[in-house]
């Protein structure tokens, strides 16, 4: 992926080599993904989120989602799902590296930053790699 690709959205994840989703804890120990913006935010305590997690639902995007879409001009079917991070939360994302056929509920699924577009990256899952070596 290229370097030059800017965040779909700011404040999902931290940089570095291994990026990590970025959740935020209220004050009874809820955690929420995104991270709450306004006065929201303000009661909040921002903590990254477990890398992998299990695959709890999955589908197959086969329409353009309805306005107001943000995509590529030309829409392309896609993979989406919730992922449950262990003990935390559970967040809907794409699902990259893998086909329909090969997902199973239930299986190990980790967190990689690919292009959403030509100008923009986004986070997305894909089953684990036996070797954990992160993709970006």
């Amino acid at each position: 992926m290229s370097a030059s690709l800017q965040p779909i959205a700011p404040n999902l994840w931290s940089e570095g080599p291994n990026p990590q989703l970025l959740g935020a804890r209220d004050a009874s120990g809820k955690i929420v993904f995104p991270i709450p913006e306004g006065e929201a935010a303000n009661d909040v305590e921002v903590i990254k989120l477990s890398r992998t997690g299990t695959l709890w639902s999955y589908t197959k995007q086969e329409f353009q989602p309805k306005p107001p879409y943000d995509g590529p001009e030309e829409f392309v079917p896609f993979l989406v799902g919730f992922i449950e991070l262990p003990g935390e939360i559970i967040v809907e994302s794409h699902i990259v590296e893998t086909t329909l056929e090969e997902l199973t509920l239930g299986m190990k699924m980790e967190l990689v930053i690919s292009a959403f577009d030509e100008t923009r990256s986004m986070f997305a899952f894909r089953p684990e790699q036996p070797n954990n070596e992160v993709v970006r």
